[in-house]
Protein backbone atom coordinates (compact mmCIF):
# COMPACT_ATOMS: atom_id res chain seq x y z
CA UNK A 1 0.00 0.00 0.00
CA UNK A 2 1.23 3.48 -0.78
CA UNK A 3 1.23 5.85 2.19
CA UNK A 4 2.86 9.24 2.72
CA UNK A 5 3.72 9.59 6.38
CA UNK A 6 3.78 12.97 8.09
CA UNK A 7 5.89 11.81 11.03
CA UNK A 8 7.13 8.60 12.66
CA UNK A 9 7.21 8.30 16.44
CA UNK A 10 9.37 5.94 18.48
CA UNK A 11 8.84 4.87 22.06
CA UNK A 12 12.05 4.82 24.11
CA UNK A 13 12.08 2.33 27.03
CA UNK A 14 12.31 -1.29 25.81
CA UNK A 15 11.85 -0.12 22.23
CA UNK A 16 15.16 1.67 21.66
CA UNK A 17 16.98 0.72 24.86
CA UNK A 18 16.66 -1.77 27.71
CA UNK A 19 14.61 -0.70 30.72
CA UNK A 20 12.30 -3.35 32.17
CA UNK A 21 15.13 -5.74 33.03
CA UNK A 22 16.44 -3.24 35.60
CA UNK A 23 13.00 -3.12 37.22
CA UNK A 24 12.91 -6.93 37.33
CA UNK A 25 16.34 -7.13 38.95
CA UNK A 26 15.40 -4.52 41.54
CA UNK A 27 12.12 -6.31 42.26
CA UNK A 28 14.11 -9.49 42.94
CA UNK A 29 16.31 -7.49 45.30
CA UNK A 30 13.15 -6.15 46.98
CA UNK A 31 11.98 -9.72 47.67
CA UNK A 32 15.40 -10.67 49.05
CA UNK A 33 15.49 -7.71 51.41
CA UNK A 34 12.00 -8.42 52.75
CA UNK A 35 12.40 -12.19 53.09
CA UNK A 36 13.74 -12.04 56.69
CA UNK A 37 10.85 -9.79 57.74
CA UNK A 38 7.75 -11.28 56.06
CA UNK A 39 6.56 -14.48 54.43
CA UNK A 40 3.77 -12.74 52.56
CA UNK A 41 2.79 -15.11 49.71
CA UNK A 42 1.78 -12.50 47.12
CA UNK A 43 4.49 -9.88 47.50
CA UNK A 44 4.74 -9.23 43.75
CA UNK A 45 0.99 -8.72 43.50
CA UNK A 46 1.01 -6.31 46.44
CA UNK A 47 3.77 -4.31 44.81
CA UNK A 48 1.85 -4.20 41.52
CA UNK A 49 -1.25 -2.98 43.34
CA UNK A 50 0.78 -0.21 44.96
CA UNK A 51 2.27 0.80 41.60
CA UNK A 52 -1.18 1.02 40.02
CA UNK A 53 -2.52 3.09 42.92
CA UNK A 54 0.43 5.44 42.79
CA UNK A 55 0.52 6.16 39.06
CA UNK A 56 -1.86 9.05 39.60
CA UNK A 57 0.38 10.47 42.34
CA UNK A 58 3.90 9.90 41.01
CA UNK A 59 3.47 9.02 37.34
CA UNK A 60 5.59 6.48 35.50
CA UNK A 61 9.25 5.86 36.27
CA UNK A 62 11.77 4.79 38.86
CA UNK A 63 10.87 7.30 41.55
CA UNK A 64 7.28 6.07 41.73
CA UNK A 65 8.52 2.47 41.67
CA UNK A 66 10.81 3.05 44.66
CA UNK A 67 8.07 4.78 46.64
CA UNK A 68 5.74 1.87 45.84
CA UNK A 69 8.35 -0.61 47.11
CA UNK A 70 8.67 1.35 50.35
CA UNK A 71 4.89 1.56 50.76
CA UNK A 72 4.53 -2.18 50.15
CA UNK A 73 7.34 -2.99 52.58
CA UNK A 74 5.56 -1.01 55.28
CA UNK A 75 2.22 -2.68 54.54
CA UNK A 76 3.34 -6.31 54.51
CA UNK A 77 5.42 -5.94 57.69
CA UNK A 78 2.79 -3.95 59.61
CA UNK A 79 5.21 -1.00 59.57
CA UNK A 80 7.93 -3.06 61.28
CA UNK A 81 10.37 -3.11 58.38
CA UNK A 82 13.81 -1.93 59.60
CA UNK A 83 15.09 1.43 58.51
CA UNK A 84 18.13 -0.29 57.00
CA UNK A 85 15.87 -2.08 54.51
CA UNK A 86 14.23 1.20 53.51
CA UNK A 87 17.71 2.67 52.99
CA UNK A 88 18.67 -0.29 50.81
CA UNK A 89 15.54 0.18 48.68
CA UNK A 90 16.37 3.84 48.18
CA UNK A 91 19.93 2.89 47.20
CA UNK A 92 18.57 0.34 44.72
CA UNK A 93 16.48 3.05 43.10
CA UNK A 94 19.47 5.36 42.88
CA UNK A 95 21.43 2.57 41.18
CA UNK A 96 18.64 2.25 38.61
CA UNK A 97 18.77 5.96 37.87
CA UNK A 98 22.51 5.76 37.24
CA UNK A 99 22.51 2.62 35.11
CA UNK A 100 24.20 3.10 31.72
CA UNK A 101 22.04 2.99 28.60
CA UNK A 102 22.14 -0.25 26.61
CA UNK A 103 20.62 0.11 23.14
CA UNK A 104 18.50 -2.69 21.73
CA UNK A 105 19.67 -4.31 18.48
CA UNK A 106 19.05 -2.25 15.31
CA UNK A 107 17.87 0.81 17.30
CA UNK A 108 20.11 3.38 15.63
CA UNK A 109 19.66 1.84 12.17
CA UNK A 110 15.87 1.82 12.54
CA UNK A 111 15.72 5.51 13.46
CA UNK A 112 18.08 6.37 10.59
CA UNK A 113 15.91 4.39 8.16
CA UNK A 114 12.75 6.12 9.41
CA UNK A 115 14.31 9.52 8.74
CA UNK A 116 14.37 8.70 5.03
CA UNK A 117 10.57 8.57 5.07
CA UNK A 118 9.40 11.34 7.43
CA UNK A 119 10.39 13.51 10.40
CA UNK A 120 11.18 11.29 13.37
CA UNK A 121 9.93 11.90 16.93
CA UNK A 122 10.76 10.37 20.30
CA UNK A 123 7.57 10.01 22.34
CA UNK A 124 8.10 8.58 25.80
CA UNK A 125 6.57 8.78 29.24
CA UNK A 126 8.20 8.94 32.64
CA UNK A 127 10.28 11.25 34.76
CA UNK A 128 11.42 14.26 32.72
CA UNK A 129 14.95 14.52 34.11
CA UNK A 130 15.66 10.80 33.87
CA UNK A 131 14.29 10.45 30.34
CA UNK A 132 16.32 13.45 29.18
CA UNK A 133 19.43 11.91 30.72
CA UNK A 134 18.81 8.56 29.05
CA UNK A 135 18.31 10.18 25.66
CA UNK A 136 21.53 12.15 26.03
CA UNK A 137 23.46 9.00 26.97
CA UNK A 138 21.93 6.93 24.18
CA UNK A 139 23.73 8.78 21.41
CA UNK A 140 20.46 8.96 19.45
CA UNK A 141 19.43 12.49 20.38
CA UNK A 142 20.60 14.17 17.17
CA UNK A 143 18.51 11.78 15.06
CA UNK A 144 15.16 13.09 16.28
CA UNK A 145 13.27 16.06 14.88
CA UNK A 146 11.29 16.37 18.11
CA UNK A 147 11.16 14.91 21.62
CA UNK A 148 7.98 14.59 23.68
CA UNK A 149 8.21 13.38 27.30
CA UNK A 150 4.63 12.99 28.49
CA UNK A 151 2.97 11.92 31.73
CA UNK A 152 0.87 9.29 29.95
CA UNK A 153 0.13 8.14 26.42
CA UNK A 154 -3.54 8.75 25.78
CA UNK A 155 -5.19 9.12 22.34
CA UNK A 156 -5.43 12.88 22.74
CA UNK A 157 -1.69 13.13 23.35
CA UNK A 158 -0.99 11.53 19.98
CA UNK A 159 -3.51 13.77 18.25
CA UNK A 160 -1.81 16.86 19.69
CA UNK A 161 1.71 15.74 18.77
CA UNK A 162 0.98 14.59 15.22
CA UNK A 163 -1.25 17.55 14.38
CA UNK A 164 1.96 19.52 13.85
CA UNK A 165 2.98 17.03 11.13
CA UNK A 166 -0.05 16.87 8.90
CA UNK A 167 -2.46 15.18 11.28
CA UNK A 168 -2.50 11.95 13.26
CA UNK A 169 -3.94 10.08 10.27
CA UNK A 170 -0.54 10.46 8.61
CA UNK A 171 1.36 9.51 11.74
CA UNK A 172 2.97 6.27 12.85
CA UNK A 173 3.88 5.17 16.37
CA UNK A 174 6.39 2.36 16.95
CA UNK A 175 6.77 0.74 20.36
CA UNK A 176 6.76 -2.33 22.59
CA UNK A 177 3.58 -1.46 24.51
CA UNK A 178 0.27 -2.50 23.01
CA UNK A 179 -1.55 -0.43 25.65
CA UNK A 180 0.45 2.79 25.38
CA UNK A 181 2.06 2.86 21.94
CA UNK A 182 -0.19 0.93 19.57
CA UNK A 183 -3.84 0.93 20.63
CA UNK A 184 -4.26 4.66 21.39
CA UNK A 185 -2.52 5.61 18.14
CA UNK A 186 -4.78 3.38 16.09
CA UNK A 187 -7.82 4.60 18.02
CA UNK A 188 -7.24 8.13 16.71
CA UNK A 189 -6.62 7.03 13.12
CA UNK A 190 -2.86 6.62 12.98
CA UNK A 191 -0.58 3.66 12.29
CA UNK A 192 0.54 1.48 15.20
CA UNK A 193 3.59 -0.78 14.90
CA UNK A 194 4.18 -3.27 17.68
CA UNK A 195 7.76 -4.42 18.33
CA UNK A 196 7.57 -6.85 21.28
CA UNK A 197 10.21 -7.04 23.98
CA UNK A 198 11.13 -10.19 25.90
CA UNK A 199 10.22 -8.49 29.18
CA UNK A 200 6.93 -6.67 29.53
CA UNK A 201 5.35 -4.88 32.47
CA UNK A 202 1.90 -6.36 33.12
CA UNK A 203 0.41 -2.86 33.22
CA UNK A 204 1.20 -2.40 29.52
CA UNK A 205 -0.68 -5.48 28.31
CA UNK A 206 -3.63 -5.06 25.95
CA UNK A 207 -5.32 -7.00 23.19
CA UNK A 208 -3.77 -6.64 19.75
CA UNK A 209 -5.99 -5.07 17.04
CA UNK A 210 -5.56 -8.09 14.78
CA UNK A 211 -6.40 -7.61 11.09
CA UNK A 212 -6.65 -3.83 11.47
CA UNK A 213 -5.32 -2.24 8.26
CA UNK A 214 -3.20 0.23 10.22
CA UNK A 215 -1.64 -2.31 12.59
CA UNK A 216 1.59 -4.24 12.12
CA UNK A 217 3.75 -6.43 14.33
CA UNK A 218 7.47 -6.73 13.62
CA UNK A 219 9.84 -9.27 15.19
CA UNK A 220 12.39 -6.55 15.98
CA UNK A 221 13.55 -3.14 14.80
CA UNK A 222 15.69 -4.76 12.13
CA UNK A 223 12.50 -5.43 10.16
CA UNK A 224 11.42 -1.77 10.16
CA UNK A 225 13.31 -0.54 7.07
CA UNK A 226 11.68 -3.15 4.80
CA UNK A 227 8.26 -2.48 6.36
CA UNK A 228 8.56 1.25 5.67
CA UNK A 229 9.75 0.61 2.11
CA UNK A 230 6.70 -1.56 1.57
CA UNK A 231 4.45 1.38 2.48
CA UNK A 232 5.74 3.60 -0.32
Amino acid sequence: MSQTLGAIGFDADDTLWHNERFFKLTQERFAELLAPHTDHPDLDDRLMQAERRNLGHYGFGIKGFVLSMIETALEVTDRKVPGAVIADLIAAGQDMLQHPIDLLPHAAEAVEAARAHAPVLLITKGDLLHQERKLAQSGLGDLFDGVEIVSDKQPGVYTRIFDAFGGVGRGMMIGNSMKSDVRPMIDVGGFGVFVPHDLAWAFEAAEAPENHPRYAELPDLGALPDYLEGMR
